[in-house]
C-alpha cells in the first residue's frame, strides 16, 4: 500500500525538469525583433519579444540565443565596446560586460517603456521612452548603467529615438510632431519646431548639422542646420517608417514598420527606391557596418543582409511565417499544420524539418485531422474542406455544401468524420469525405471545435458558451448549460462523461471547464487573465495542455493549472502530444514549438501544489476531521474537496480564517483542497488514511 501511495504522489508531484520548448519553425527563433547592433563585421546582436537576445559571430550566418533573465520585450540593443552592452525594454534596462553570455537588470527607477538607447562613451548614456496614456520619460547614466537618474524632457508625449552627435548635443523624437534637442548633456531639453504633426520612431544625423527624423505616414524631415528647420522628404509611401541610418552624407536607408519595404536614397534624401528583398514581415530596425554591409530585422524574427549597398537583400531566417492553426500527428514522427493562405507543413522525422504542401487553395485554412499517416482532411473558410490520400502530395475539394467559415474538423474512424463551423449547422461524412450531410446542432450561435470519444458520442462547443452534445453519432445534438457565456473554443473529451473545455474572451481572459458527468454540470477550472485559450489537449487522464496568449499544464486532471515559460509572446493556436513528455504547439507568426520532457519547469504564478502561501491544512494525513486555515484576508471564499478523478466531493461557501471539515466518511487515498477567492485559486494536498 505505501508503495501505491509513493507512485501516486509521484503522479501528482510532478518533477519538473527545465523548461524546454524549443523553436521548430521559423529558425533560429520566431519572436518580433526590434532592434539590430553589429560590434564588428562579424559580430552582431539583435533583440526582441519576450526577452529575446540573438548573437552572430559569423555576420548573420547563424545565430544563438543568449539568456536575457527576463520575459519583457527588449525594444533596443547598443554596445559601447565588443565586451560591454545595453538592452533595454519595459521598465528594464539589461547590461553585459562579457560579450552577452551573462546580462545584469540595471536599476532604472521608471515604469515608463523604454524605446531606444544611445551611449556616447563608455560611462554616458541615454535611454528614452514613455507610455502611451501621455508621460515621457528620458534617462541618463554616468557611472556605465550602474545607476540612472531621470532628466525633465518638457514633454509629455512618449519618446521613441534619442541619438547624439557629441557629449552634449543630442536629439529625442516621438509622438505627436515631437522632436526635442539638448546642448548640455540633457540638463535641459528645448522642443523644436519641425511643422509636421506626426508621431516619429527614428532619428540619425550625419554629422553635427545634418540630420533626420522619420515616423507614420511615410513622413521623413531632414535638417541641415541642427534642427533649426527642417524638410519634409518625399520617401514615396504612406506606410510609417520604423528606422533610418545613413552610412554617409549621400546613402540613407529607411524601413517600412506597416509593409516591411526598405528605401534607399543615393542623393541625401531626395529621391527614395524600394529596394529587392524576400520577406513580407514588417521590418523594425536597420543597422550599417560599412557602406556596404547591413542588416535589417523585425516580426518572427525574421533578419535580412546587404553586402552591395542595399541594391539585394538576402534573408537569414528560414521558416514560414503565416499564422498557423491546427496541428496532427498520426504517428509519432508524421505530423501537420495547416493555417491561413493556404498553408499545410509536414514533417516526417518529429519536427526537426517541415515542409510546405501544396494545399491548391488560397484560403485560411482553420483545422485538420488524419487519420493515418496518409489520409487527413483540411477545413476552412467559406466551407472549404480538402482531402489527401497520399500523404499531402495531392489534395482534392470535398463538396461540403455550405459557404460559411468551418474552424474543427474530427474522424471517429476512416470514413466517419464531423465539421463544424460560423455555421447552425454540424456537417457529417460516412464516406471518407465524397458526401457531407446537413444536421440541424441545435446551438443558438456558431461553433468553434467539435470532438468525439468513441464513435456514438460527441461534443461541440461554440460562441456565448454553447456547447451541444451527440449520444448517436451526431444523427441528434441537444444543448448543454455551460453556466458561462464566453467564447468556447475548443473542446476535448477524454472519454464519454470526462471532457475539457477552453475559452475565454481573447484579449482579457481565460477559462477552462470540465464535466465528469458527461456535461449534466460543468466546474470552472481555471479563470486566468491572460488571452483566451484556442486549444486544449490530453496527453492521458491527469496531463493536460491548454493554449493561447500561454502554455498551461495539468497533472493532476485540471484540479491546478500552471503556466509554463514557453519561449515566446506569440499568440498560440493549437496542442498535440504524441506521448506524456513529446509535444507541440503551433500559433502566430509560423509559430510551432516542441517540447521533449512534457514542457518543463512551471512559472508556478497560479496555483500551488504542495506550497503553502494561503493554505494550511491539519493533520495530514488524517482519518476523521482536517482544519483548514487561510492566511490572507479576507478569507472568505469557495472550498472544495476534489478527488483523483477530478470530481466535487465537498462544495462549500467558507467565511473566516479557520474551518473544520468531516471527512469520516470519504474513502482512503489522496486528495485536493482547492480554496478560491476573488483574487487567486490555491491547492494543498490532503492524504486521508
Amino acid at each position: 500500500m505505501k508503495k501505491l501511495l509513493f507512485m501516486i504522489l509521484g503522479l501528482i508531484m510532478v518533477n519538473y525538469a527545465t523548461a524546454q520548448w524549443t523553436w521548430q519553425n521559423p529558425s533560429p527563433q520566431g519572436n518580433s525583433l526590434f532592434s539590430v547592433y553589429f560590434t564588428n563585421v562579424n559580430t552582431g546582436y539583435a533583440v526582441g519579444g519576450h526577452g529575446t537576445i540573438m548573437k552572430t559571430n559569423n555576420g548573420g550566418l547563424t545565430w544563438t540565443t543568449l539568456s536575457s533573465g527576463t520575459k519583457v520585450s527588449l525594444m533596443a540593443v547598443f554596445f559601447t565596446d565588443a565586451n560591454t552592452g545595453f538592452a533595454a525594454g519595459d521598465r528594464t534596462i539589461l547590461k553585459t560586460n562579457d560579450a552577452g553570455a551573462t546580462w545584469t537588470v540595471q536599476l532604472s527607477g521608471t515604469n515608463d517603456f523604454l524605446t531606444s538607447l544611445y551611449f556616447v562613451d563608455s560611462n554616458t548614456g541615454y535611454a528614452v521612452g514613455g507610455v502611451d496614456a501621455g508621460a515621457s520619460s528620458i534617462l541618463k547614466t554616468t557611472d556605465g548603467g550602474i545607476t540612472w537618474n531621470s532628466l525633465s524632457g518638457g514633454t509629455n508625449s512618449p519618446l521613441r529615438s534619442v541619438f547624439f552627435t557629441d557629449a552634449l548635443t543630442g536629439y529625442a523624437a516621438g509622438w505627436y510632431g515631437t522632436i526635442l534637442k539638448t546642448t548640455d548633456g540633457g540638463t535641459n531639453w528645448a522642443p523644436l519646431i519641425s511643422g509636421v504633426n506626426q508621431s516619429y520612431f527614428s532619428t540619425f544625423f550625419i554629422d553635427s548639422n545634418t540630420g533626420y527624423v522619420a515616423g507614420s505616414w511615410g513622413t521623413v524631415l531632414k535638417t541641415i542646420n541642427g534642427g533649426s528647420t527642417w524638410t519634409p522628404l518625399n520617401i514615396g509611401t504612406h506606410d510609417a517608417i520604423a528606422s533610418i541610418y545613413f552610412t554617409n552624407a549621400n546613402y540613407g536607408y529607411a524601413t517600412g514598420r506597416d509593409n516591411g519595404n526598405i528605401y534607399r536614397t543615393t542623393d541625401g534624401g531626395v529621391s527614395w527606391t524600394s529596394q529587392s528583398y524576400t520577406t513580407t514581415d514588417r521590418l523594425s530596425s536597420i543597422y550599417f557596418i560599412d557602406a556596404y554591409t547591413g542588416y535589417a530585422v523585425g516580426d518572427f524574427g525574421v533578419t535580412l543582409k546587404t553586402s552591395d549597398g542595399g541594391s539585394t537583400w538576402v534573408e537569414l531566417s528560414t521558416g514560414n511565417t503565416n499564422l498557423l492553426r491546427s496541428i496532427s500527428f498520426p504517428e509519432t514522427n508524421t505530423g501537420y499544420v495547416a493555417g491561413e493562405s493556404g498553408t499545410i507543413l509536414k514533417t516526417i522525422n518529429s519536427g526537426i524539418t517541415w515542409s510546405a504542401l501544396s494545399s491548391g487553395t488560397s484560403e485560411s485554412l482553420n483545422s485538420v485531422y488524419f487519420t493515418d499517416a496518409n489520409s487527413g482532411y483540411v477545413v476552412g473558410a467559406n466551407g472549404i474542406i480538402i482531402k489527401t490520400t497520399n500523404g499531402g502530395a495531392t489534395w482534392v475539394n470535398q463538396t461540403s455544401g455550405v459557404s460559411f467559415d468551418l474552424w474543427s474538423v474530427c474522424f471517429t474512424n476512416a470514413n466517419t468524420g464531423y465539421a463544424v463551423g460560423v455555421g447552425l449547422s454540424i456537417l457529417k461524412t460516412i464516406n471518407g469525405g465524397l458526401d457531407w450531410s446537413i444536421i440541424p446542432s441545435g446551438a443558438q450561435s456558431g461553433l468553434w471545435s467539435v470532438h468525439f470519444p468513441n464513435a456514438l458520442t460527441g461534443y461541440a462547443t461554440g460562441r456565448y458558451g454553447g456547447i451541444v452534445k451527440t449520444t448517436n453519432g451526431g444523427a441528434s445534438w441537444v444543448a448543454l448549460n455551460s453556466g458561462v457565456s464566453t467564447e468556447l473554443y475548443s473542446v476535448y473529451a477524454i472519454d464519454a462523461n470526462t471532457v475539457y473545455v477552453a475559452g475565454g474572451y481573447s484579449s482579457t481572459t481565460s477559462i477552462i471547464l470540465k464535466t465528469t458527468n458527461g456535461g449534466s454540470t460543468w466546474t470552472q477550472q481555471y479563470s486566468g487573465n491572460s488571452d483566451g485559450l484556442y486549444s486544449v489537449f490530453f496527453a492521458d487522464s491527469l496531463t493536460g495542455y491548454a493554449v493561447g496568449g500561454s502554455i498551461l499544464k495539468t497533472s493532476n486532471g485540471g484540479v491546478s493549472w500552471n503556466e509554463l515559460p514557453s519561449g515566446t509572446s506569440n499568440g498560440l493556436s493549437s496542442v498535440r502530444f504524441t506521448s506524456v513528455d513529446n509535444g507541440y504547439v503551433v500559433g502566430v507568426g509560423g509559430t510551432i514549438l516542441k517540447t521533449t520532457n512534457g514542457g518543463g519547469n512551471p512559472y508556478g504564478t497560479n496555483d500551488h501544489i504542495g506550497k503553502a502561501t494561503m493554505l494550511k491544512l491539519y493533520p495530514n494525513p488524517s482519518s476523521t476531521q482536517v482544519t483548514i486555515e487561510i492566511s490572507t484576508m479576507p478569507a472568505q471564499g469557495k472550498l472544495t474537496i476534489i478527488n483523483m478523478n477530478g470530481q466535487e466531493i465537498i462544495n462549500r461557501q467558507i467565511i473566516g480564517p479557520q474551518t473544520q471539515l468531516d471527512i469520516s466518511t470519504l474513502p482512503r487515498g489522496i486528495y485536493f483542497v482547492r480554496y478560491i477567492n476573488e483574487s487567486s485559486v490555491q491547492v494543498e494536498k490532503v492524504i486521508i488514511q
